[in-house]
């Protein structure tokens, strides 16, 4: 293995940091440390959006910085992080203009549209006039007169007497809309936060805002402990179906992960718990549904139907979370079948809805989401992509932690990259990807997925290259990691099987495109955008997840990574009432797709097994 020395880059003001191969674009960086920032020109480094600066560290200015940026910025150390190469130590400040969804663009614009501070909850002052013989109006009429019309739930009813003479008539009002959710003594109006949550079948996500300013106050996220259910949602289904009781404990799994998340929110931004009001919800049918305590033994069978398709406003308390007890719980709406709430907030983050040209977002994970815009119609569906891309089923697959491989470059031999600097003891799903695409490119890997033996490989290739191709019981795989440099002390290969394991994931998301494109009437080429969410979509590099198949042959240039656009768009949904109204018109308005429904289905998964024969073109940067 050549393991080159890798390079420290740490990221201000959230202080993350990984390690680099030299030569690895900036804007790669950032994404693996989970920084999505503006690339709308595709990483050409022609619109100037993914400006950084460089607070410590070597970094020349480009052709391209000197264009795209003032003499003024370039002395001050901004530049380009499409189109600057890593090649030492680095500190890189982060402006939040340049960031995909931050917390100021929430609030201003984004894709294109604005999204104004305008949140369900609010808190109200009120100073009331007491009753008098001239004014002997009820305490509801009275409270009604300053704070406007709301409904009174019952419970705020029986304490509302002894409250406003207890408080000497005044106090501050919770608002959830047009709903009393709590009555506060004294004025409490500046304090009110919330959180939004991406509610993944492998990770949870959770993020913690100011409802007042509309600032994020703090980000904590925690592995979802369903995952000792089954890896993905159609083992939980059918530990559902199988097993009485397994609701229950799949629900309280959830709950205990969100319970989780919130303490450590609160204990991240020295934040009272119970000035917590709301927390909206975004995750996949099945996880939305084992949350609330569904049955979701219907998505077990064809056709595949939904508990519930509208979005859903549920007590806090009735869910156990530790935040206030009148807040409450925003659920997502649902499209059908697997297409659940993150699509829906996935599609208000990327403003799929106010594309000019046919659209893609691809939210590639253990269930693959997507969906077509085209001409004012919005197509979903979501194909059963397994937990490979997760590192699941992989011989030696692991998740992105320290030891991972997550880099895989063939030259002359191999080149790695590892996650925390470590010594490598397994492969994560962008590896797999990277070492497919690469073996392609050098010949090693045949359109059907077999790695060909030494023997067969081609003229050309590097006697180190050569001396990788192993047989093993039969089957060939690829030495990526010989055992005395190895984490483990075994040695570290991308194995036969593994390449099968990709061609399963990838193939289910290729028919899923190709299905949708069809039934549109389109081509891959007439796409102009495709946009790549998800947690692991931002860490993938485009020009090999395209050589594999799993993205459209279409110019890198169109295609853009969005980040966790489900976070996103939960969060969009916590600060404006305008865009939850929006999440529902999404909701109801896009049409479901099911590919078990449709009768090419099988045709289209099988010739999508087979790769690619070649690049479309070569794209200009490693992502």
């Amino acid at each position: 293995m050549n393991k080159q020395n890798e390079i420290k880059v740490t990221f201000q003001p959230s202080g993350r940091s990984v390690f680099a191969l030299p030569g690895t674009l900036l804007l790669e960086a950032a994404g693996r440390a989970g920084v999505a920032l503006q690339t709308p020109c595709g990483g050409r480094g022609t619109c100037g959006k993914c400006r950084v600066r460089i607070v410590s560290g070597e970094c020349p200015p480009s052709a391209a910085d000197l264009q795209a940026l003032s003499a003024e910025q370039v002395q001050q150390g901004y530049r380009l992080a499409c189109r600057t190469y890593i090649v030492g130590p680095l500190t890189v400040e982060i402006p939040a203009e340049s960031l995909f969804g931050g917390a100021q663009q929430i609030l201003t614009s984004h894709a294109g549209r604005s999204a104004v501070l305008n949140p369900v909850i609010r808190k109200t002052y009120f100073h009331l006039d007491p009753p008098s013989r001239d004014s002997a109006v009820s305490d509801v009429e009275r409270l009604k007169s300053v704070i406007g019309e709301v409904t009174i739930p019952f419970h705020l009813l029986q304490k509302l007497a002894g409250f406003l003479r207890g408080q000497n008539w005044q106090g501050t009002a919770v608002l959830a809309g047009k709903r009393l959710i709590g009555l506060e003594a004294g004025d409490t109006s500046a304090t009110a936060y919330g959180v939004a949550f991406d509610l993944g079948t492998t990770t949870v996500v959770g993020t913690l805002f100011d409802l007042v300013s509309g600032q994020e106050k703090a980000v904590a996220s925690t592995m979802n402990p369903q995952v000792s259910f089954g890896d993905d949602v159609i083992s939980r289904i059918s530990r559902i179906r199988e097993n009485d009781g397994a609701l229950a404990q799949l629900q309280q799994s959830a709950l205990t992960a969100i319970r989780s998340v919130i303490q450590k929110l609160g204990e991240q931004a020295s934040v009272d718990t119970r000035h917590i009001y709301e927390v909206a919800i975004a995750g996949n049918s099945t996880m939305q549904q084992l949350l609330c305590g569904l049955d979701s033994s219907a998505l077990g069978e064809v056709p595949f139907v939904q508990a519930f398709s509208s979005a859903l406003t549920i007590s806090a308390q009735t869910l156990g979370l530790p935040v206030n007890p009148g807040g409450e719980v925003y659920i997502f709406p649902q499209i059908g079948g697997f297409v659940g709430g993150d699509t829906v907030a996935g599609m208000l983050a990327s403003g799929l809805d106010k594309t000019g040209e046919a659209t893609l977002l691809v939210d590639i994970g253990t269930n693959g989401e997507i969906v077509l815009a085209h001409n004012g119609r919005m197509q979903a569906t979501s194909a059963a992509a397994g937990p490979a891309f997760e590192g699941a089923r992989i011989v030696q697959g692991m998740r992105a932690t320290a030891g991972a491989i997550e880099k895989v470059i063939l030259g002359e031999d191999v080149i790695l990259n590892v996650i925390g600097n470590a010594r490598p003891v397994g492969l994560c799903g962008t590896a797999l990807i990277d070492a497919a695409a690469e073996l392609l490119r050098k010949g090693l890997i045949d359109e059907t997925g077999r790695i060909l033996s030494a023997d067969e490989a081609p003229d050309g290739i590097s006697p180190a290259l050569r001396a990788r191709l192993i047989e093993i019981n039969g089957q060939v795989n690829f030495l990526l990691v010989a055992a005395e440099v190895s984490g483990s002390g075994e040695p570290v290969y991308l194995w036969q099987k593994d390449v099968r394991e990709l061609q399963l994931a990838t193939g289910a998301i290729r028919a899923g495109i190709n299905i949708l494109l069809r039934r549109a009437g389109l081509e891959p080429a007439d796409l102009g955008s495709v946009l790549l969410a998800g947690a692991f979509g931002n860490f993938i590099r485009r020009n090999n997840a395209r050589r594999i198949g799993l993205l459209p042959q279409i110019a890198c240039r169109r295609i853009h990574f969005v980040g966790n656009a489900a976070s996103l768009g939960a969060q969009l949904a916590l600060l404006s009432a305008d865009e939850r109204e929006l999440a529902s018109q999404l909701g109801r308005t896009t049409e479901h797709v099911d590919l078990s429904l449709d009768p090419e289905f099988q045709m289209e998964f099988g010739m999508a097994m087979m790769f690619p024969e070649n690049d479309v073109d070569a794209c200009n940067d490693v992502r």
